[in-house]
């Protein structure tokens, strides 16, 4: 989905209102017709040329040479001089690829509005406007601009009114109100230079000021301070989305003509000013979606003209709702999602104007409904949320059933009943009906489809179950359907009676769990404007009319099961600017009709099973294309001969994904486009170098970039500093990339949270200042390069930072002892380096660490007792050091400890001290791979171990959960190091089940204890090179899930149970070099051991030894050496908040030397 459903609420609305949106203005029918000044009538005529008419929506047939420019639609001239003083061609669906320059011949305009057309993703002019000196108005909004906002625009001083918004959004009070439009949604429009101080400095005449989805970059703290300042008298001031941070400054309390403040969804903080109740010209007051806090002014509420009150979803905003004076003009109050309390509802019946409440359920005094429910009856839209969960929404809220006038109701977040309650049956002028996040179980109830008056009707994020409504049909009034989210799950097939319901513009049916093929009907609905069908278990093949739906404009039929070719079909009647099959099992070519689908402006065909040659031309007549993602195919992407003209047609694509696309180069066209914010070409055969006009052509749009897994060998630099200020997410991983790694420049951004992957290359060197450039990264991977030096300090300043990884490189020096005592870290990596020193010991209370791996490197000293502070802390993995320490039973108490490494250091001492003080219950109980090999341990291993142990004793299935641990939407593997001998296995996904339990090559003596028999889930078990006598357990053979099984280099002796042929998955066993004896099992898996298993075993005989039982030939000599092979075993594991492991595919099997003596466990990104 292009959004989450929940946004479309007002696209409904606004469908509504279309043919008032789509109006013409035409001037000249309304004037004595003056004489055209000639210049004026050729440079409207140069205008008219510039616009592609094979995309517009009109041709402006009236713009005729010869004829009277002032009697042309949407032209006005002045009566006298017959200048052209008015230019409106709003909502005329003009397209062009930029704004020509004979516009600003017009130099006697005063009102110009080129709103709700599309100029093709190209920049306000820099020049030109500044000829205007005369206008009063200009509207450029939603308009298809994007990038800077020039300065020119503030020297028009004569300026009134100011309109450059670039996001549609409709206010009817939804919570969700707000709709980024297919064709403005990538237009992104930024004051960064010139600010927002320069861009209004000298507009000191301005009384409009419409700046509705700017990203208000540079300023965006001193905003309230510069209106203060330069626009005093400012009547209305629009500024929602622009990405406002700060409070609201005492600046602002110069606005004393204020009628319009609209602030919503922003960053704004602070309390809500006092000084707000001296306008009193104020209408509206949208301050929805921000961050205030404290306590709402009361003497606000009492302003005589204000209309509409909107404080919802700020949090932490507080306040009382006072009793209202009769004369109040208060149409709409929202207060949902604040800490607002005592809202007595029978205050609001002297509010006779208000027909707009929202509230929350919490917040409600308790009244009899005789009391009030006859003083709302002018209420026609309630909103209500946070149902107090000692309520029953059923009796508590019955009253609602009896607000006759009530035309639109939305329920939110109702976790106090499982019943949808029966009284919304009573409403039966209902319009609109929207229940979101509530609890309601069971099938969705019949008397819906009673409420025949209903137009809208969204169920969403609820419980319900069962089957979609056959008797849907009925509500024959229904515009807009959503039935989505629902986590229990509804299920059948999408039944075709909803083809009755032939009024309907939007249908949404998506995340749930409905099958079958999609319906047949659906054909008789020829106003359906959105389909959205995905992320359900839908079967079939694509029917074709569904892209032929005259009014259809986004189809969305991702993530179902639906396969087959995708057919051709007519294109004539098409409308459609969206397209997502993604997800699917699509087969064969993509059909040449998609190529002829003029007005598409996003096209997803990822993930799919297509085939076949796709030449980049065939996308030739797509010029409004914006989003294309032809990734994870069977696809070969080239570029044709006329590849070349491409990017003249092609001037809106800002998001590319042709990953795993068999490309050989980065696609040339590329290198044309100016506006690139997301491109996406891994996983393919490039080759050679990157080149430098990828980071300066983009350097200012470019947000997310990965090209990754390819063959590039070095970078095109002028500089290592990446002038790229608004890259967010860089992955440069899996390449052969040489030199010093170069950084992107985000210094200027200060809210933007940074990854950057440069892993698996060949690098050498960092820059000496590389922090200074990481202050916004949260994501930082380096591991496996030859990098050369030392962690400088200034890493400590990095405090956004929350994974480090720089495995297998050459650092050297000490760690620096931030990235521990601090704790703000989650992910610490430093295996395979040369750092040496001591692990700091002071570490925060607050510590977040989850894993920290330091194997292979040369620390020494003890582990730090602080570490028991890190209560998240999944993995610890200190192996192949120098660390000298007893056994660290104090980590024990770590809830939430997955894996234990300390192979390879000088650990020494019996295991006993973990039960010396008795608190030893729930210690190590989450403990899925415990290492302590090749260390100096000694003494007895008691049986309590193997009690503690709870994750192992557990069956478990081989469908366990993936785990992960995101930041920013990244996934993080960790690399732990094991042993076991036998074979090498590269694990891609690890479920939560692998165990492992690694005692080898320590002093430990004494029995092997029968309890371990209880670890039935245990894969691993390696107790070799010890001196454990005794007998094998039998018990063991109840460790139904092992695998791997290794006895060797002990004193054992007595036969080898019979029950050990019960371990049926058991594909390594080594139990050589004991003193057993007896005959070898013959059954099972005993059959598929060699000899190698059982060698320096005097007594044993019977196959596959050459000694049978039945004679007594010379024992054999016994080995006093190592074995001189083993196995590295890789697997692949998901950390994060609930880590775990287990065993996934794939397996080669490779003999490596004995030096090693480890098996690599690695976490990677997924």
């Amino acid at each position: 989905m292009m959004a989450r459903a929940s946004y479309l609420l007002p696209l409904f609305i606004a469908l509504i209102h279309l043919p008032s949106l789509a109006s013409s203005t035409s001037y000249g029918g309304n004037l004595t017709a003056p004489s055209c000044y000639p210049d004026h009538a050729a440079a409207l005529l140069q205008l008219k040329r510039s616009f592609l008419f094979d995309y517009s929506t009109t041709t402006l047939p009236s713009w005729e040479a010869g004829t009277d420019c002032c009697l042309w639609e949407g032209v006005g001239c002045d009566s006298i001089s017959g200048h052209v003083t008015v230019l409106d061609l709003s909502g005329r669906g003009l397209y062009s690829y930029s704004l020509d320059g004979a516009l600003f011949n017009l130099t006697s305009l005063q009102r110009l509005d080129l709103s709700k057309n599309d100029f093709g993703g190209s920049r306000i002019p820099a020049a030109g406007f500044e000829r205007l000196l005369v206008l009063t108005h200009l509207n450029l909004s939603y308009a298809g601009f994007y990038g800077q906002i020039p300065i020119v625009i503030g020297r028009l001083l004569n300026l009134v009114s100011l309109d450059i918004s670039s996001v549609h959004y409709y206010t009817d009070g939804d919570e969700l109100d707000t709709l980024y439009n297919v064709l403005d949604s990538y237009n992104l429009l930024v004051l960064q230079e010139p600010s927002f101080e320069t861009l209004v400095s000298n507009l000191t005449n301005l009384r409009e000021l419409y700046l509705d989805g700017v990203d208000i970059a540079s300023g965006r703290e001193d905003w309230g301070r510069t209106l203060g300042k330069y626009v005093p008298h400012l009547q209305v001031l629009s500024m929602a989305y622009c990405s406002l941070v700060g409070p609201i400054h005492y600046s602002m309390s110069r606005l004393r003509s204020i009628e319009v403040i609209n602030l919503k969804r922003n960053g704004i903080s602070g309390v809500v000013p006092e000084f707000f109740a001296d306008f009193l010209n104020l209408r509206v007051l949208q301050l929805s979606f921000n961050d205030l806090r404290g306590r709402f002014p009361p003497k606000i509420f009492q302003l005589k003209n204000l209309g509409v009150l909107d404080v919802s979803h700020n949090h932490q905003l507080s306040g009382h709702v006072p009793k209202f004076l009769y004369g109040s003009t208060l149409e709409t109050l929202n207060l949902q999602d604040t800490l607002f309390s005592g809202v007595t509802l029978s205050y609001f019946g002297n509010l006779t104007s208000l027909t707009d409440l929202g509230i929350d359920g919490k917040s409600i005094v308790t009244e009899h409904p005789y009391l009030f429910v006859n003083k709302l009856g002018h209420i026609s839209t309630l909103r209500l949320s946070l149902i107090n969960l000692s309520w029953e929404l059923g009796s508590s809220f019955s009253w609602i059933g009896d607000l006759q006038s009530l035309t639109t109701l939305k329920l939110s977040d109702c976790y106090s009943t499982k019943t949808m309650p029966s009284w919304i049956g009573n409403l039966t002028n209902l319009r609109s009906l929207d229940i979101r996040y509530c609890d309601f179980i069971g099938p969705i109830p019949q008397s819906i489809s009673n409420l025949t008056t209903l137009e809208y009707l969204a169920i969403s994020d609820c419980a319900f179950s069962g089957q979609l409504l056959t008797s849907i049909g009925n509500l024959e009034n229904l515009r807009f359907l959503q039935i989505s989210y629902n986590y229990h799950g509804l299920s059948g097939p999408i039944t075709p009676a909803i083809g009755h319901l032939n009024k309907l513009e939007v249908l949404i049916l998506g995340d749930c769990s409905f099958s079958g093929r999609i319906p047949n009907t659906i054909a008789n609905m020829t106003k359906l404007i959105f389909v959205d069908l995905s992320q359900n278990n839908l079967v079939g093949d694509v029917p074709a009319f569904l892209f032929t739906l005259p009014s259809l404009l986004q189809l969305d039929l991702s993530s179902n099961q639906l396969s087959g070719p995708i057919q051709e079909f007519h294109t004539l009647r098409s409308r459609m600017e969206v397209v997502s099959l993604n997800d699917n099992k699509f087969s064969g070519n993509i059909p040449a009709s998609l190529f002829h689908l003029i007005n598409l402006v996003a096209l997803d065909l990822s993930s799919n099973n297509l085939t076949g040659l796709v030449d980049l031309d065939s996308f030739w007549k797509l010029r409004k294309l914006a989003g294309l993602s032809l990734s994870d195919n069977k696809l070969c992407i080239k570029e044709g001969k006329g590849s070349n003209s491409t990017f003249r047609l092609l001037p809106k694509l800002f998001v590319l994904d042709l990953k795993s696309c068999g490309l050989t180069e980065i696609p040339s066209f590329l290198v044309h486009l100016d506006y690139i914010r997301a491109l996406d070409l891994s996983c393919n055969e490039i080759l050679g170098t990157i080149p430098n006009w990828i980071w300066q052509t983009w350097d200012r749009s470019l947000n997310t970039l990965n090209l990754s897994n390819n063959a590039f060998t070095d970078l095109q630099l002028t500089s290592y500093v990446l002038p790229n200020s608004h890259l967010e997410s860089l992955d440069l991983s899996s390449n052969r990339i040489q030199g010093q790694i170069p950084i992107p420049n985000m210094l200027t951004m200060d809210y933007s949270d940074q990854v950057l992957d440069y892993s698996n290359n060949r690098f050498t060197s960092l820059m000496l200042n590389f922090t200074l450039y990481l202050s916004q990264t949260v994501f930082l991977k380096m591991s496996n390069n030859n990098i050369i030096g030392y962690i400088p300090p200034s890493v400590c300043n990095l405090t956004h930072l929350k994974v480090l990884d720089l495995a297998n490189n050459n650092f050297r020096g000490q760690v620096p002892s931030c990235l521990i005592e601090d704790g703000n870290l989650n992910i610490l990596n430093l295996r395979g380096n040369h750092f040496e020193g001591e692990l700091p010991y002071n570490i925060n209370s607050k510590c977040d660490l989850q894993t920290i791996n330091i194997n292979g490197n040369n620390i020494q000293g003890q582990l730090p007792r602080a570490l028991s502070k890190c209560t998240d802390l999944e993995v610890l993995d200190v192996g192949n050091n120098k660390i000298v320490d007893v056994f660290p039973y104090w980590l024990g108490s770590l809830s939430n400890l997955r894996v234990l490494v300390l192979r390879s250091n000088q650990f020494y001492g019996t295991l006993d001290d973990t039960f010396r003080s008795g608190k030893f219950q729930g210690y190590f109980s989450m403990i899925q791979i415990i290492d302590i090999a090749s260390n100096s341990f000694s003494g007895n291993v008691k049986p309590q171990w193997f009690k503690m142990f709870k994750s192992m004793m557990e069956k478990m299935n081989n469908t366990g959960q993936i785990l992960d641990y995101s930041a920013s939407n990244q996934y993080y593997q960790d690399t732990v190091t094991i042993t076991v001998k036998g074979q090498y296995m590269s694990f891609e996904r690890i479920l939560t089940t692998l165990t492992s339990v690694d005692f080898s090559n320590n002093k430990l003596n004494g029995t092997v204890p029968d309890l371990v028999g209880n670890l039935v889930s245990l894969h691993i078990l390696n107790m070799s090179h010890n001196s454990f006598t005794g007998n094998i357990p039998p018990q063991l053979g109840k460790m139904s899930q092992l695998e791997s099984l290794d006895l060797s280099w002990n004193h054992l002796s007595g036969e080898i149970p019979q029950e050990l042929a019960n371990l049926t998955f058991l594909e390594t066993l080594d139990l050589s070099n004991n003193n057993l004896e007896g005959r070898i099992p013959q059954s099972r898996q005993f059959g598929t051991f060699e000899n190698s298993s059982f060698e320096g075993n005097i007594g044993l005989c019977g196959a596959p030894m050459s000694r049978q039982c039945a004679s007594s030939p010379q024992p054999n000599k016994l080995k006093q050496k190592m074995p001189q092979d083993h196995v590295d075993i890789t697997l692949f594991m998901f950390v994060g908040l609930g880590f775990g492991l287990g065993f996934a595919v794939a397996i080669l099997v490779i003999q490596v030397p004995l030096s090693k003596f480890y098996r690599t466990i690695s976490i990677l990104q997924r």
